[in-house]
């Protein structure tokens, strides 16, 4: 009985993994784009270099192309969006260059609500657990990840209680807004590469602060490699994943998956390449995006096929009729 049963449900898997395709997006701009936000099947964000933001009220009918006032040299590569009005964007770089503004419009106005004093510090991403809180991450400084948050819709930002710990030669890499997640209000994760791969949880204390744990995984390492995306489907499952971005078809110790909250992390074959971004479709269908192109698992990452060969930086998704990604040169996909 339970062979037939595993036979059916491979069965239904084929038409899932044999049909899915990228649709391409005709979007009017040729800006690389790393940050993605999906609010429903209807809106999506994403931002990217030139200070260019994007957005589809319509499912991606039409897109509205717009350039942030004042951050035209600038590169967002993170987006945080809640409906077709909020949003906010985070944009890289040594200095003051590492900034976040926020829309409540549309778009049609930014307010300036960040700017990084730091010569030291280079932002990574941000997350957010709802409009009103967030929490943003640099590369380390001076031994620690410097993290900054805001509790009344970003009026304020300040810097967090207790910050992570860094490994000498350990950083995070800003290619997908996804290094740094948020999947509730008590919890956050980070992923890092370099000289350690390793996943970061911070997770409620007994005061006032988060209280953080790491964890060190097999996942390779060296310049240019470790650990680039992490996406949790529920408090005990997620995943991780990788690679090393200047040789985007080795496919070595990049994917992993924990079932215990992030305490341990499995490793996993299955992808065909680095990876710079991951997420859960749903319990059992798990999209990864890379540069050499996308794998797909219908099977909660048992098995995994690949399903195109766009260079792709991110991918987000709200549920199985809104799965999206976008690249550089102005590639935005849709899932069908």
């Amino acid at each position: 009985m339970r062979r037939s049963v595993l036979l059916i449900f491979a069965l239904l898997c084929l038409p899932v993994l044999a049909n899915a395709q990228w649709i391409k997006q005709s979007v009017d701009t040729k800006a690389s784009f790393r940050g993605l936000s999906v609010v429903n099947e209807k809106v999506v964000w994403a931002s990217g270099t030139g200070g260019t933001v994007i957005r589809t009220i319509d499912g991606g009918k039409t897109w509205k192309v717009m350039t942030v006032p004042g951050a035209e040299k600038l590169d967002f590569r993170d987006i945080e969006a809640f409906d077709a009005n909020t949003a906010y964007i985070l944009s890289i770089g040594n200095g003051d260059s590492s900034r976040i503004y926020k829309t409540t419009d549309g778009g049609a106005n930014w307010k300036l609500q960040f700017k990084n004093t730091n010569p030291k510090a280079f932002f990574d991403a941000m997350a957010c657990w709802n409009g009103s809180n967030c929490i943003a991450m640099s590369d380390p400084i001076d031994g620690h990840f410097l993290l900054v948050s805001t509790f009344n819709a970003g009026r304020t930002w300040a810097a967090a209680d207790r910050m992570p710990n860094a490994q000498d030669g350990e950083a995070s890499f800003a290619a997908s807004g996804t290094c740094l997640i948020r999947p509730d209000f008590f919890n956050v994760f980070i992923v890092t590469g370099g000289n350690h791969a390793r996943v970061i949880h911070g997770g409620p204390s007994t005061d006032s602060g988060l209280q953080w744990k790491s964890t060190n995984t097999d996942f390779v390492t060296g310049e240019g490699s470790g650990i680039f995306s992490i996406a949790m489907f529920d408090k005990s499952n997620g995943v991780i994943v990788g690679g090393n971005y200047e040789k985007p078809d080795e496919h070595d110790k990049n994917l992993a998956f924990t079932t215990d909250g992030g305490v341990t992390w499995t490793l996993k074959d299955g992808l065909t390449g680095y990876r710079s971004g991951v997420i859960y479709v749903d319990k059992n269908t798990i999209v990864a995006v890379g540069t050499n192109g996308t794998d797909l698992s219908s099977d909660a990452g048992r098995s995994w096929q690949k399903i195109g060969n766009e260079n792709l930086n991110a991918v987000q998704a709200k549920g199985r009729t809104a799965v999206w990604a976008a690249g550089p040169n102005g590639l935005v996909v849709k899932l069908k």
